[in-house]
């Protein structure tokens, strides 16, 4: 499992950053809504001394263990509780908060959840074909792979990873049933499609596509954007921390949306919709990794933090 001293000194992506968009103050609240090792809920809580206090939900009971022991100094000011983001207004309702005056989201999988072949996330080790953020879940990525239709495999495939051969991929994957572990199925997707592409492993984007489909992920983020905008108090700030392109493409879109007056279709001669801005985008532009940062944590590269402030 690793030393465990070892990751309450890891700096998460983008850490700096982060708190720079937060801006965390004594007496603030905030919200950590995809805790992990609890990294960022460290600065964010050391930067919001001695009086600012941290909700911090992660889905995953074992990241949310050792969360806590990173946090245990905290005690009093950080509250840790397993539930998903999308939960993010009965957990504030339970603490008795209106509102906050910043929310995280750090969206994906966890270094913890990567680095452990049993949780089934990496095709570079052995495990079963699991992909569970929360581990009591039901859907699993064999159930996906080994019980869902043609069709359905290759609409995760194309809609999910952006596989462009996901039809032929869904084809031989039906063929291959039963499948049982994630090296299974990465040898199976390689001679499928052939060997590396511009250097990248041919099944990278298929289990991106498992992983989004047994986790929810796209639904979980259009369902907790709005929530998230409510949550805010005025001139609070939301940092959303993306790493492929269907997750950023949705915070882009609410970010840009809710920052707009009007939202009717172009060329429509007057407004109709009524809709007013709700936020200020701080960046038009995702902040990306500097380059010393993707040497020293290579998993950073693809990262990319969109903030926005409540109007």
């Amino acid at each position: 499992m690793g030393d465990p001293q070892a990751e309450f000194t890891h700096v998460p992506v983008l850490y700096q950053e982060v708190l720079a968009a937060l801006q965390p103050r004594d007496g603030g609240r905030y919200v950590d809504g995809t805790l992990g090792l609890g990294g960022h809920a460290a600065g964010i809580l050391t930067a919001s001394a001695p009086g600012g206090q941290l909700l911090g939900l992660d889905v995953d009971a074992q990241a949310l263990a050792r969360a806590a022991q990173r946090l245990a100094a905290f005690a009093g000011r950080a509250h840790l509780r397993h539930s998903s983001y999308a939960e993010l207004p009965q957990r504030l309702s339970e603490l008795g908060w209106d509102d906050v005056d910043g929310i995280l989201l750090d969206l994906g999988s966890s270094s913890l959840q990567f680095d452990n072949a049993e949780r089934g996330f990496s095709f570079q080790q052995q495990g079963p074909l699991d992909m569970r953020f929360n581990p009591q879940a039901a859907l699993t990525a064999a159930d996906v792979v080994n019980d869902w239709s043609e069709a359905e495999l290759a609409d995760v495939l194309f809609h999910y990873g952006e596989e462009r051969q996901a039809r032929k991929l869904a084809r031989a994957i039906v063929r291959a049933r039963p499948l049982h572990t994630t090296t299974q199925l990465a040898e199976l997707i390689a001679a499928a499609l052939g060997g590396k592409r511009s250097g990248v492993h041919p099944a990278t984007r298929s289990f991106q596509a498992l992983r989004i489909a047994v986790n929810g992920e796209l639904q979980t983020i259009e369902h907790s954007l709005p929530q998230a905008l409510t949550a805010l108090r005025v001139g609070g700030r939301l940092a959303v921390i993306s790493f492929h392109s269907l997750e950023d493409r949705l915070v882009k879109q609410f970010m840009r949306q809710e920052s707009r007056d009007c939202i009717c279709p172009a060329g429509q001669p007057s407004c109709t919709c009524g809709h007013q801005a709700s936020l200020k985008e701080i960046s038009r532009k995702p902040v990306r990794p500097s380059d010393a940062e993707v040497t020293s944590n290579p998993r950073a590269r693809s990262a990319r933090l969109r903030v926005a402030e409540k109007l």
